[in-house]
């Protein structure tokens, strides 16, 4: 019977990690808020929908309960269905919300070299997963990973604990068996899921934290360039 090799396990989230996202996630809740003849909140505020589930954020920015599940559904048929955004990576192109984003700089590379370093990679992202796959397939990220974990359409796994719990799961992540992981991510959500799963958050500077949210919220550290990933995940494990 073979000795058990501990598995070595990085999950990352996407938006504001992996893609420059803000693009089409703004747009789309800007057209929420147009929809429901409500007042469209200011550019910082817009800026702190990206990372939590969409309807925590409607709810935190006075959209009552009996509307949220009709902001829900324009969001997504914005950020899915209407391809009305120009794209930023086509001159001419319309795409709907989703693809309305780039990946950062950078990043396939760092994902290349954790891969070639023996790490098992995963999305893991509080976006609905019906949602990030296409995503990923989309700008070639699917590809760079094992597996992309996400939020479930019917609103049961929507907080980042519970996806991570979720890509635990699917990975066969044992760490009575010695496994160890690592979450990397930009906002809040990401420190305090990897806290209450008993890991570590390593904090992107170059996404979408406000100043102090990462070490306020627990990150051991915070990285400020993609460039540094790799060695920091490697100075991490080792």
């Amino acid at each position: 019977m073979s000795e058990h090799q501990p598995k070595r396990v990085v999950l990352l989230d996407l938006d504001g990690t992996l893609t420059q996202s803000h693009f089409g996630i703004i747009a789309c809740v800007t057209k929420v808020f147009e929809a429901l003849g409500r007042p469209v909140p200011d550019d910082a505020e817009l800026h702190r929908f990206i990372g939590p589930a969409i309807s925590e954020s409607l709810r935190r920015n006075g959209v009552p309960d009996d509307q949220i599940d009709r902001a829900v559904e324009i969001y997504r048929d914005y950020y899915g269905s209407q391809a009305i955004f120009d794209d930023p990576n086509h001159d001419g192109a319309k795409v709907p919300g989703c693809l309305y984003n780039r990946v950062y700089d950078g990043i396939p590379e760092q994902l290349a070299a954790l891969r070639d370093a023996g790490y098992i990679l995963a999305v893991a992202t509080c976006k609905p997963e019906y949602q990030a796959v296409p995503v990923c397939d989309h700008f070639g990220l699917t590809g760079m990973v094992d597996a992309v974990y996400g939020a479930s359409r019917d609103n049961s796994r929507i907080d980042k604990d519970q996806v991570i719990r979720y890509a635990f799961d699917g990975l066969g992540f044992d760490a009575a068996a010695g496994d160890r992981a690592l979450m990397v991510g930009d906002r809040w959500t990401d420190a305090d899921g990897a806290a209450a799963c008993g890991i570590d958050c390593l904090g992107c500077g170059w996404g979408y934290a406000e100043d102090g949210e990462l070490a306020a919220h627990g990150c051991y550290r915070t990285i400020d360039t993609t460039d540094e990933l790799a060695d920091a995940v490697e100075a991490y494990f080792a």
